[in-house]
């Protein structure tokens, strides 16, 4: 439910990526800035637009066709119904939907750049969308059919369509046509005016609010993938002397002395016992800092580029009311979030890479240091049947080897389109839906681990080589958190339904992570 103390104000304020998780969560509520100030800047754009066509001003995409098409000339009494055209010609996305929690994120992050007040439209459309949001009518948006530069234009097209009472819309779960939502409610459907159509679609809104879920998700595996790394060298009785913050003091990466200050506490003397008589452990436990500590050192510039995109006016053309001048560009195409995306997809792919390699240790008695087989809970005659975690690691392998092969990255494969006037485009769509299914895939690798280090530090404490009550408080509230959705395995059993359950902890960071 959203959190009515909690509003997001469009219009008056630059927007973080926190504030579009929110929205897209339902932990907070969005509202259009309704100041002074704020009208009188949105009227101005469209009433400057309004007297530039009406002494004759030609305009891309208002007084023209769009595309190549912009050569052709559209007559005085069309000019109207052209933006309703681009809605419509543009509805042809396949694939999946967008998730609520991503059309949300999409429908806040348009309305942001429209707020800028440099798109010359009015302030009913910034209302329609708001509505919208408010109302949770969500346009089904297929994920399918964008290259990242004129923008966005086939998935946001159904923000437009829907904003017209066209197309359908998901309310309370269930799919309907905009047309009937809006009759039941009593709510008139927009008319488009003539650049409204181009500000709706003509921008980088879809890639740029799925960077901002991906950067929340990257962010928390950074943290979390510390605590793992903590838990797994706790159970192999590691050297904990790999993370002395004196060691990283001659190496100033500061994320990654973050990462290994956080792995350092957790196994701080005084919170654990001293285990580990080895002088060196293997790379993917003496090491993590250095993996981990690449990506969460690249989270500055990647917030920082994430969150200009978001704050921008990225349509074509821009309509400066100041000035009264209208600037025709290329503000609509995505290379910054699609090199952002594909940055980001590498350093989790590699946080994959780095647990899946933590958990073929901990499984494999020949490197686990005392563990059983497979983690296996089982003594006596049974434990010739049981098998522990072996398949969950084969599991493990597998979605790592297809996070690692979704690392190609997408922006290199610009292709000409639309009769060669779109013939460098971004891919940032592509780049941004690449990272998140590589986010998925990592969330299940480390589902599978968190799996394996609560039962290989639980095996430690039934042979009496741990004792939990030592342990730091944050790695007991850690344990019970895993806990809470995969008991201790003796018997072989099912694992899907728990290894489900452990991803969708990690998804809502319920999991507790390094703070």
């Amino acid at each position: 439910m959203v959190n009515k103390q909690s509003s997001v104000v469009v219009g008056e304020q630059m927007l973080t990526v926190e504030q579009v998780v929110a929205v897209a969560r339902q932990q907070s509520s969005a509202q259009l800035a309704d100041s002074e100030a704020f009208n009188q800047r949105v009227d101005k754009g469209a009433a400057f637009l309004a007297r530039y066509l009406e002494n004759d001003g030609i305009i891309y995409g208002v007084t023209t066709g769009y595309g190549d098409s912009c050569t052709v000339t559209v007559p005085e009494q069309l000019v109207r119904e052209l933006p309703l055209h681009l809605t419509r010609y543009h509805g042809c996305g396949l694939g999946e939907y967008l998730s609520p929690e991503q059309t949300r994120a999409v429908l806040l992050t348009r309305l942001n750049s429209l707020a800028y007040g440099k798109s010359g439209v009015r302030r009913e459309l910034l209302q329609g969308i708001t509505r919208l949001l408010q109302n949770n009518w969500l346009p089904l948006i297929p994920a399918e059919g964008s290259v990242g530069a004129s923008g966005d234009l086939t998935p946001l097209s159904y923000i437009g369509a829907a904003l017209v009472g066209e197309r359908d819309l998901l309310v309370e779960g269930t799919q309907q046509k905009a047309a009937d939502v809006y009759r039941r409610a009593g709510v008139k459907p927009l008319t488009l005016a003539p650049k409204e159509g181009l500000a709706i679609m003509n921008g980088t809104s879809v890639m740029t609010a799925l960077a901002c879920l991906a950067f929340s998700r990257a962010e928390y595996l950074t943290r979390l993938c510390s605590r793992i790394t903590s838990m797994a060298s706790l159970a192999m009785l590691g050297n904990r002397e790999h993370f002395d913050p004196r060691l990283f003091a001659v190496k100033p990466h500061a994320g990654q002395q973050q990462i290994a200050q956080w792995i350092w506490q957790d196994l701080s003397p005084g919170k654990a016992e001293k285990v580990g008589p080895r002088l060196q452990d293997r790379y993917s436990i003496r090491c993590a800092p250095h993996v981990i500590g690449v990506l969460r050192d690249a989270l500055g510039w990647m917030r920082r580029d994430i969150e200009n995109e978001l704050n921008s006016a990225n349509d074509n053309p821009i309509i400066d009311a100041d000035e009264e001048v209208v600037l025709h560009g290329g503000h609509f195409y995505g290379g910054h979030i699609a090199f952002v995306m594909d940055s980001m997809k590498n350093a989790v792919a590699n946080l994959a890479d780095l647990m899946d390699r933590q958990m073929a240790l901990l499984v494999d008695s020949r490197f686990n240091h005392g563990l059983a087989q497979n983690l296996s809970g089982t003594l006596g005659e049974r434990a010739a049947i049981n098998h522990g975690l072996k398949a969950v690691q084969i599991g493990v392998s597998a979605w790592t080897a297809e996070a690692l092969k979704l690392t190609m990255p997408a922006s290199v494969f610009s292709r000409s389109t639309e009769c060669h006037n779109q013939d460098k485009v971004s891919m940032g769509t592509i780049a941004a839906r690449d990272c998140l299914r590589v986010l998925q895939l990592t969330e299940q690798v480390a589902a599978g681990l968190l799996m394996s280090v609560a039962q290989a530090t639980e095996l430690r404490g039934r042979s009496g080589e741990l004792d939990s009550a030592t342990y730091s408080a944050e790695l007991r509230d850690t344990l019970q958190d895993i806990r809470a959705h995969s008991a201790f395995i003796d018997e072989d059993r099912m694992l899907e339904h728990e290894l489900r359950a452990l991803t969708e902890a990690v998804q809502q960071q319920q999991v507790r992570a390094c703070q």
